[in-house]
């Protein structure tokens, strides 16, 4: 008798053997297809979250444009520290640099007053009060050693 041809409760075993195969594949294929399901989840969650990274940079490169805008620069360095253009008479050219290397610097006439940031002088505040001991302790010195 053939294998191919033996039966198994009434069933040849070439059809128990295909039915098998056949149950395994399904099996394969749907698991194949539930893993890509994840995968293409994952893959939209990333790619959502690079989006919303993107527009934060672009968000964060306008500020930063807006920040370094030269003529809010000077406005604020004429403001808090008191500095203005350089005038003309103070220019130099490349020749007279290597002399003006060689001069001393000058302490300015008037000390420059330094304000601070109102929003971060709210920020600050005092720290709170050391709790001191209650009691002291009464001690001595007896060549060098505390008693």
């Amino acid at each position: 008798m053939n294998w191919l041809n033996r039966r198994v409760r009434g069933f040849r075993l070439i059809d128990l053997v295909a039915l098998g195969l056949l149950t395994v594949l399904i099996l394969g294929v749907y698991l194949a297809k539930t893993i890509a399901g994840r995968e293409r989840t994952e893959i939209a969650r990333v790619e959502r979250q690079i989006g919303e990274e993107k527009a934060r940079i672009r968000l964060l490169q306008a500020e930063v444009s807006h920040l370094e805008q030269p003529a809010r620069i000077e406005r604020l360095s004429e403001a808090y520290l008191g500095l203005g253009p350089v005038s003309i008479r103070r220019e130099a050219d490349a020749e007279a640099l290597p002399q003006l290397a060689r001069k001393p610097l000058a302490l300015p006439a008037t000390p420059v007053a330094v304000t601070l940031d109102p929003t971060a002088a709210a920020k600050l505040e005092p720290p709170a009060p050391i709790p001191g001991p209650t009691q002291v302790a009464a001690t001595t010195l007896v060549n060098g050693v505390a008693r």
